[in-house]
């Protein structure tokens, strides 16, 4: 799991918003965005699925439509994949509660329970955990509170590793500054380069990458929550949930998806069911993530 968010694609955040400039900007940029990927022609027994984008329209249709295809034989409904454009526009679709059938990262799933009566169908299987590094030959850098108003690289926002990041700071004063990167082995990199102080990423990532160059040292590891999931919105019936459920969970899945297990599950492990609790307290990393309020006003 790694949305890999570029600066184009980058989501303002209440951090970033300092002005009613900026938040006009913001709701303009979000309303011509979501004009120019509207949804014209879509009937009320047509559901709606969609990702974050994480690549190009044509790659990640190559993943994402074969999954629409397979499903809309099991419900004998039209699914059809659509691809968001950007990431602002899949965070107002997301908010508005335009799309039926999602796959995306745990804090997205459990913010949709709470807001737009989405329920979660299946997960992938294993626990998402996050491990802040440093440099090997950094002493000065002791645990994560020494990272307050330093430098640290990481994937833009929402990204989980980002934003698990930014929860262990409840004053953000006292938060890093994070310096975007691409990839996680770009953060690595950068963080054994002290380009920046550290780097936040998937702790089997680091394992990997210094399992060959043992450059880096952890300061801190967050616990495991629930891996990337489906979700789907109120459109569809109990019944219809309770056959997307068993058509994803069934081994015939498996040839219909098989660029999404190539992409999501290499090791081919059985996908789960996914339960609401699950992913309880997991939207509260998108509390400063702009939309993504859980207040009621």
């Amino acid at each position: 799991m790694s949305p890999e968010c570029t600066r184009g694609d980058y989501l303002f955040t209440r951090r970033t918003v300092l002005n009613l400039g900026l938040k006009l900007f913001f709701f303009v940029f979000v309303a011509i965005s979501s004009a120019t990927i509207s949804l014209p022609g879509f009937a009320a027994n047509e559901y709606i699925f969609s990702a974050p984008p994480r690549g190009s329209a044509e790659k990640e249709s190559k993943v994402y439509k074969p999954i629409a295809a397979y499903l809309s034989k099991v419900l004998r409904k039209k699914i059809i994949y659509q691809h968001p454009g950007n990431w602002l526009s899949y965070q107002h679709n997301m908010q508005i509660g335009k799309y039926d059938l999602v796959f995306d990262g745990p804090h997205f799933v459990s913010w949709r329970i709470l807001k737009t009566n989405h329920v979660p169908l299946v997960k992938l299987p294993g626990k998402l955990a996050f491990s802040i590094m440093v440099a090997k030959n950094n002493q000065n850098i002791k645990n994560y509170h020494d990272l307050m108003g330093r430098t640290v690289c990481g994937l833009a926002p929402p990204n989980l590793a980002t934003l698990t990041l930014y929860s262990l700071f409840t004053n953000p004063v006292r938060q890093p500054l994070v310096i975007e990167v691409k990839s996680f082995p770009e953060g690595y990199t950068k963080a054994t380069k002290e380009t920046c102080v550290g780097a936040v990423m998937r702790d089997k990532m680091f394992n990997k990458l210094n399992k060959k160059k043992k450059a880096g040292r952890v300061i801190f590891n967050s616990k495991g929550i629930a891996n990337q999931a489906f979700s789907a919105g109120p459109k569809f019936s109990a019944k219809e949930k309770e056959k997307l459920v068993v058509a994803l969970l069934s081994k015939s899945a498996v040839g219909q998806m098989q660029a999404f297990h190539k992409r999501f599950n290499k090791k081919g492990k059985p996908i789960l069911p996914a339960k609401k609790q699950d992913f309880e307290g997991l939207a509260l990393l998108l509390k400063d993530v702009w939309g993504f309020s859980l207040s009621d006003s």
